[in-house]
């Protein structure tokens, strides 16, 4: 599933799980864990600078077309604000590469904690600017969690070293990918999700050639609960197709932000939000518009198969 998409959004990790998990026939929180943990999907930031799972096989040549430009444009920024020139970004790298080597996994404080003993202060978000970079540079990616916390690893002791993919098939594969899962979408769109520029894009849809699009089979009334930054809304720039511009605040109110959304037979109906309690979890949803009887018993059926990913029994909707 993610490869079929090429990446999936997941600034929101819990939520980013049950982006791919809806998407499956049958799937738990615990499965898409544990594809993480057999290192069949990676989480780290292959395009736009913001974070997503991609499969295994896809993260270094994804990385190497188009984080490569992310960190060039950030270069100056990160020297301006942070003091994160090429020197303190080398010694950085050893430092991280020195406490990460040997297939050990640590979280954010403790990487912090070792590039501190070393005297590179990593206050006031230097930190993570700095992990961003490394993460650009192919050194580093996320492992799996350690109780609520995610894990850093060495990007070559986790995956194997892969041969370089060519441009121009990295050019291809990308508009194959994007619109194959995403369409309908326009250029603007596959601009706006993969970051390349408008000439870029052109040549990527004339690499990729004809794009043959699944066909779906609509049902009767189909309600899906979907996670903040889905790909469904975040991976469009224009998302008047799906979701009605009046309504567009409540579900970007600016700040980065996008929603949990409800969407009712294509298009955004709502919003919603849970609450985990014992062996139940309860979705409080805010619709646009009054349900009927037949979308309430769609909503209902959504909100226990969201329950079944949670490996809960008993799902209640207000």
């Amino acid at each position: 599933m993610v490869a079929h998409f090429g990446a999936v959004q997941a600034q929101d990790y819990l939520g980013a799980l049950w982006a791919i998990g809806t998407r499956m026939a049958s799937a738990t929180e615990a499965d898409v864990e544990e594809a993480v943990a057999l290192r069949r999907i990676v989480r780290c930031w292959p395009m736009r600078g913001t974070l997503h799972f991609v499969a295994a096989e896809d993260l270094r040549w994804m990385v190497a077309l188009l984080g490569a430009r992310v960190l060039k444009r950030h270069r100056t920024r990160l020297e301006r604000d942070f003091e994160l020139d090429a020197r303190t970004l080398r010694r950085a790298r050893t430092v991280v590469e020195r406490a990460l080597e040997g297939g050990h996994a640590l979280t954010r404080p403790e990487l912090y904690a070792a590039l501190e003993q070393a005297h590179i202060s990593t206050a006031n978000s230097r930190g993570l600017h700095i992990l961003f970079a490394l993460a650009h540079e192919l050194v580093l990616c996320f492992g799996t969690r350690r109780g609520k916390q995610p894990t850093f690893v060495l990007l070559d002791e986790w995956l194997p070293v892969a041969p370089p993919k060519p441009r121009e098939e990295a050019l291809a594969e990308l508009a194959q990918r994007y619109f194959t899962s995403h369409a309908p979408a326009t250029v603007e769109d596959f601009m706006w999700w993969s970051g390349l520029t408008k000439k870029e894009a052109a040549e990527a849809i004339a690499l990729a050639g004809p794009i043959v699009e699944r066909t779906i089979t609509r049902a009767a009334t189909r309600v899906h609960l979907l996670p903040p930054f889905d790909e469904y809304t975040v991976a469009y720039k224009n998302r008047s197709a799906v979701l009605d511009p009046v309504h567009t605040k409540r579900v970007n109110a600016g700040g980065g932000m996008i929603n949990a959304i409800v969407v009712i037979d294509g298009l955004v109906a709502g919003n919603w939000k849970r609450v985990l309690t014992g062996q139940s979890v309860e979705v409080t949803v805010s619709p646009f518009r009054a349900l009927t009887a037949r979308e309430t018993k769609a909503l209902e059926h959504e909100a226990s198969r969201y329950a079944a990913f949670l490996g809960r029994s008993v799902a209640r909707v207000l």
